[in-house]
């Protein structure tokens, strides 16, 4: 969870920074943006690391870090030296988040992992419906760097509760040597894996139809809605009610249905939902139309998202730590892109946003179709 909480808890809190710092609203969407670029860029080198040194080691140092870089954007003077923080906090960040899912394939396979990864969904989805809210309550208890004092208390809980309760899931014996050569060579196994490449593809863009609403929150509900800094709830209760009924289904539906064909009905259902979402605001660009379409592209994208995951992890079993950055690594360049560049273009109206979610959606459905095609042959083969 620290990933949302760490991007969505401070959008209550821009308005303030704007006031406090002379920035603009372009200029704060850096705080997200640069936040989940310094994520993508150091989420190449976790996996790998815990490779070669084992899980918990790369988790507890990240944690470490991340508590620091939390406490210096609370005490950060200007939008140049938060900004440096927050580069910091990414870097940092996905050390813990995405080694977790190597903890996972370590530990279980086929139905029981998958059946984990999808509550690990949920609870992942949980976060960004509790971080604004949960932003928007501090800032009644003080100024905007409150949200980050918080935020920090939260990394240190998460550090202990590692620390103290969770395994090392990798033995020595199936560790590589801790040697740049074999690290790259891990990286550049899995990077050029034309599967692999598909499957990153196909998560990154079917994720980023629900993920612009995310990033776009700020936006969104104060411009767009016309609402306050109290009522993100209006626009996160339904995306994530999505992501946890989606990610439920995901998990009930381990081991009952073939997983290709789970991801065939869920990349269907995302395409369907996305048109709707068109036609409704073509038609009705209000609230609580507005909404609806968000909410059904999110529960489409989490009954996938599980599956594409261990479908990516299982082509690498010797180096899952390898191939869980770097499934991340598509994604979070792009949702960087996406909170930095793409977010101020595509939220001139609501109907815009929307044809832009559609659009992500058809991408990312065509690399799964692509993918499921050249797949096919093989199996028969």
């Amino acid at each position: 969870m620290i990933g949302p909480f760490t991007i969505d808890t401070v959008f209550p809190g821009f308005e303030a920074m704007g006031r406090d710092f002379g920035a603009s609203e372009a200029a704060l969407q850096q705080v997200t943006s640069v936040y989940l670029l310094s994520f993508a860029v150091m989420s190449i080198f976790h996996g790998p690391i815990s490779d070669t040194v084992g899980r918990k080691p790369v988790m507890l140092t990240g944690l470490g870090i991340y508590v620091l870089a939390t406490i210096g954007c609370a005490l950060s003077p200007s939008l140049p030296v938060l900004l440096a923080f927050r580069a910091l906090q990414g870097a940092s960040a996905g050390a813990a988040t995405i080694v977790s899912r190597a903890v996972i394939r370590d530990l279980y396979s086929g139905p029981e992992a998958h059946r984990l990864m999808s509550q690990v969904m949920m609870i992942f989805s949980i976060a960004p419906a509790i971080a604004p809210v949960a932003g928007g309550l501090l800032l009644a208890w003080g100024p905007w760097p409150i949200i980050f004092w918080a935020i920090a208390g939260y990394g240190v809980f998460i550090a202990v509760l590692t620390a103290t309760g969770l395994p090392e899931t990798l033995p020595p014996e199936d560790r590589h040597p801790l040697r740049v050569g074999p690290i790259l060579s891990g990286l550049l196994e899995v990077g050029r894996h034309p599967g692999f490449a598909r499957l990153a593809l196909a998560t990154t863009f079917l994720f980023a139809g629900q993920f612009v609403y995310i990033v776009s929150a700020p936006i969104i509900v104060v411009d767009l809605f016309g609402k306050g800094e109290q009522d993100f709830w209006i626009l996160f209760v339904p995306l994530i009610g999505g992501l946890v009924i989606g990610a439920w289904l995901s998990g009930r539906l381990a081991g009952r249905v073939e997983t290709a064909l789970l991801v065939d009905r869920a990349v269907a259902l995302a395409l369907v939902a996305a048109t709707l979402n068109v036609a409704l605001m073509m038609l009705l660009p209000r609230l609580p139309y507005a909404v609806l379409g968000p909410g059904l592209i999110a529960l489409a994208v989490s009954i996938a998202f599980p599956v594409l995951q261990l479908s990516m992890l299982d082509l690498f079993p010797h180096h899952r730590g390898a191939a869980a950055s770097l499934a991340s690594f598509a994604s979070l360049i792009f949702n960087a892109l996406l909170a930095g560049a793409i977010s101020p273009l595509v939220t001139g109206s609501l109907l815009v946003l929307a044809v832009s979610s559609a659009i992500f959606a058809m991408i990312g459905t065509t690399f799964w179709w692509w993918h499921r095609r050249l797949q096919s042959p093989a199996r028969h083969a």
